[in-house]
């Protein structure tokens, strides 16, 4: 993976971040994503984060899709390793919204078998 493409994957993960006000370490600041922060009721949900990790995750398909398929026409300027490298991202995106789906179902579960 290039600069280039660290680049762009460090900067999408720091505009995620920004979105969910989400400040020093993981856990550190769960009270803000859960309820308030700092007195001040918090717009982010996370129904609307998990929504737009996977609307995310179908824009990286969607572009590898047509990444290849442009490649596949013969279309000048979209080259093998492009096509590879989009590929990849969108398996990596996919793999890692199941994982996020898989950690979900098993802490609603882990709810599910508390005693009340």
């Amino acid at each position: 993976m290039s600069q280039i493409e660290i680049d762009r994957v460090l900067s999408t993960i720091r505009s995620i971040k920004a979105q969910t006000n989400i400040a020093g370490p993981v856990g550190a600041n769960i009270g803000s994503v859960a309820g308030t922060a700092a007195g001040k009721p918090n717009s982010v949900s996370f129904a609307s984060v998990l929504k737009g990790g996977i609307d995310e995750v179908n824009r990286v398909q969607q572009t590898a899709r047509s990444t290849v398929e442009k490649f596949e026409r013969g279309v000048p300027g979209v080259d093998l390793p492009q096509v590879m490298i989009d590929m990849q991202k969108s398996s990596v995106a996919f793999r890692g919204a199941v994982e996020v789906r898989n950690r979900v179902v098993s802490a609603y579960q882990d709810i599910m078998n508390m005693p009340v």
